[in-house]
Order: C-alpha cells, then sequence, then structure tokens
C-alpha cells in the first residue's frame, strides 16, 4: 500500500520527532493534539530543530521550508480521516490510547493502518480496541526522534504480513533501521532498559551512590553514552513509571517492582526535563 499522508497523534517531544522524520521523508503530515497551544509547541520544536540543521549547514533554508510545508496542524481527531498510515504518540497510558484507537476505527477508512509509539502496551491489547487488529501495528521510535536510528517494530497476534511489510517500507523510507520484537510487555528495548534504569533508581534509594557516581560508573565503566538517571530524566520519569508498571503487571515477577524513589518522584511532578527537574535540575 503507497502512503501518501501520514497522521501523528500527539505533537509532544516524540510526536513532533516523528511528525519531522515523517515530512522530511516527503510524506504529508497531519500532526494532531487536543489543544492549539500543544500543536503550536511542537511545530515550533520542529522549526527549531530544521533551524539548526540550517545554521550547521547539514540543510538548506528552502528544505527547512518545503518540510515545515508538508506538516499540517490540527486539534479535531476527526482530520485524520485525510491519513493512509496513522501513528499515535500520546501519553503511556492505556486509557488513554485505547480510546484512541476507538475512535480512530469510527474516522479512518478500512485500508487505513494503526500504529503505536508505545513502548511498552501489548499490541494485540491495543489492536482489541478496533475492528482492524490486522492493520494495527507498533512502531516505537526512540528519543530525540530526529536523531535515533531505530525503530522497534512489534505485529501483534493478528497483524497481517502485508500490514508488517508497509510498515517496515515506511521506516526505511525515513532512513530509520527497524529491528522487529514479538509482542511482550516492554519488547526488546524497554524489557532491558527500563529495570536497568529502575536498579539505578534502587542504588539511588538505598544510598550505595551519588546520582553522579551512578551515571559515571555506567559511562566510563560501561561505556553507555549517558548515565541511567540522566536517561531516565530524558524519557520522563512519569513514562519510565509507567513503563515498569506494565512490565510488572505483564511479567508477574518482582523484580520488575518499580522502585519507591521513582513512585515519589513523579507523584511530586518532578519528571525529568519537561518539567525542569527530575533526578538532575533543568531550570
Amino acid at each position: 500500500m503507497e502512503v501518501k499522508t501520514f497522521g501523528v497523534i500527539g505533537a509532544g517531544q516524540m510526536g513532533n520527532g516523528i511528525a519531522q522524520v515523517a515530512a522530511a521523508s516527503g510524506l504529508s503530515v497531519v500532526m494532531n493534539d487536543i489543544k492549539p497551544e500543544f500543536v503550536e509547541r511542537g511545530l515550533a520544536t520542529i522549526t527549531k530543530n530544521l533551524q539548526r540543521s540550517v545554521d550547521k549547514g547539514k540543510l538548506a533554508a528552502e528544505a527547512k521550508d518545503q518540510i515545515l510545508a508538508r506538516i499540517r496542524t490540527s486539534t479535531d481527531l476527526k482530520d485524520m480521516a485525510a491519513a493512509d498510515f496513522v501513528v499515535e504518540a500520546a501519553s503511556e497510558n492505556e486509557v488513554i490510547k485505547f480510546k484512541i484507537f476507538e475512535n480512530l476505527e469510527e474516522i479512518c477508512a478500512p485500508h487505513v493502518i494503526l500504529a503505536s509509539n508505545t513502548s511498552s502496551i501489548p499490541i494485540g491489547r491495543i489492536a482489541s480496541h478496533t475492528k482492524r487488529p490486522e492493520k494495527v501495528i507498533g512502531m516505537h521510535f526512540m528519543n530525540p526522534v530526529p536523531v535515533m536510528k531505530l525503530v522497534e517494530v512489534i505485529c501483534g497476534l493478528a497483524t497481517s504480513k502485508d500490514t508488517l511489510e508497509t510498515t517496515l517500507e515506511l521506516t526505511k523510507r525515513m532512513e530509520k533501521t527497524p529491528a522487529q520484537s514479538n509482542d511482550f510487555p516492554g519488547f526488546i528495548a524497554n524489557r532491558i532498559l527500563l529495570p536497568m534504569i529502575n536498579e539505578a533508581v534502587f542504588c539511588l534509594y538505598h544510598g550505595v551512590g551519588t546520582k553522579e557516581d551512578i551515571d559515571t560508573v555506567m559511562k566510563l565503566g560501561m561505556n553507555h553514552p549517558m548515565g541511567p538517571l540522566a536517561l531516565a530524566d530524558l524519557i520522563g520519569l512519569d513514562t519510565c513509571l509507567a513503563i515498569m508498571e506494565t512490565l510488572h503487571k505483564g511479567l508477574g515477577d518482582s523484580k520488575y517492582r518499580p522502585c519507591p524513589l521513582l513512585r515519589q518522584y513523579v507523584e511530586a511532578g518532578y519528571l525529568g526535563r519537561k518539567s525542569g527537574k527530575g533526578f538532575y535540575s533543568y531550570e
């Protein structure tokens, strides 16, 4: 199936990044969110990212204008009726995602593929809220989307071969590298990453080391580009908590229990970079 118009639901750090790479690949993009200020902020982030590339000589000013011209903003989910392929990039919350997919089922034409950028929720569970489970798939981009090359592609039990092939082709068109995962909680990336981050939070909670020393050990000792606590701030501590809860619920093992300190930070509104404060301060 040829994809010409690409819908993105959510204009936050993941959604606007997905919209940017989709528009850069030549697709017409509809970027939707629930409030005008959210889509305006998302478009401003895309404009800033592209201008940075222009300033560095990596992108022509004319190309920047062409990319921006391909992006249409929206606050009405019904605008997704124009899309051939939709990616949902809303909060990592089952209730929110299920409702979006129920609405998309009514709005989008029967041939349209519905993808989720979920980082942990099983695709089969999401697909069960539609009448087209064969056209539902996971398309998990990494943050920051314009920079990171990986897209984790997850098929549910009912996902068709055609849906998978279209998604793989689209991923490559966006100059990303697809990696396929089976439909288990956390998939591959967060099944491995989030327990490590959670254990780093436990180390901080138990006083094993300071946040700086914990991150330094992982950067210099394990050659990670970022320490796990700084990475948690980048991901968003609320997202980290949601993923750990999905792993704990789905896999039923105490080793996936979220650290109480992680929960305390989220309840206090310390969500990381997006709130200005997490394990580190960004104010």
